[in-house]
Order: C-alpha cells, then structure tokens, then sequence
C-alpha cells in the first residue's frame, strides 16, 4: 500500500504508538524514543528493538527529503509489530498481577515475622 505523502502516513504511526504505549503500558514522554526507554523493562526485546527503528526514525519523518531515504517497509512492519503486541496486554490483568504479588510478599513477610517470634518465645522459654 504506497501512500502519497509518507511523511504523514509515518508521523500517524508514530503517534499511534505512543498513543498506544500511554494506554496499554502508562508510559508518556515528549517523543517516542522517551517513552520506550520508560517502558524498556515491560516490553520484549523484539518489541523494543522495533519500537527503537520507529524511534530513529521519527526526528527524519517531518522532513519532506529525508523521509525518502527511510526503509518504508520497515517502518510498517515494525510499527505493525509494535502496536500488534501492545494490542495484546492486558492492562487489567497486569494491575491484578501486580496487586498478586504485592499481597504474596506481605503474607511471607508475616509468616516469617510470626515463624520467628514464635521462635524468640520458645528460645526465651515463655512458651
């Protein structure tokens, strides 16, 4: 699909990832290059490698000369990536799965707190 102006056709990409990476991943920055190094633990490899080919890119696009020396097919296929995954996280599932976890290291910590004052009291021999 050969679009008449590539230079808007890949700033509307861009700013649908960003979009996209402030919805799914609430991650924001002035640019696309900010917001993946915010989201850079929570977002594969793979993604994060596409994500930084958007990235390079993006200072190039407004320019009218320098957006025809852009690979155009790779900035579809690495947009088309990107927003592929970010379609597929689950922003409920992942505040479930931290709250999860945040109640599963509380219960230890108490288990272990109880586990060890029980073990003071006998050594003390007040139980």
């Amino acid at each position: 699909m050969q679009s008449a102006d590539p230079s808007t056709e890949f700033m509307t990409l861009i700013e649908t990832v960003r979009a996209a990476l402030r919805d799914k991943q609430g991650v924001g920055g002035r640019d696309l290059g900010t917001a993946l190094s915010k989201a850079r633990r929570r977002l594969p490899r793979r993604i994060l490698r596409q994500g930084q080919v958007l990235s390079k890119a993006e200072p190039m696009v407004g320019h009218p000369k320098l957006v025809l020396t852009l690979d155009h097919g790779a900035m579809r296929k690495a947009g088309a990536e990107v927003l592929s995954y970010l379609e597929t996280v689950d922003v409920a599932d992942r505040r479930k799965g931290w709250w999860l976890g945040m109640l599963g290291g509380m219960a230890f910590n108490i288990l272990l707190l109880v586990t060890l004052l029980i073990g003071v009291l006998i050594w003390r021999e007040l139980i």
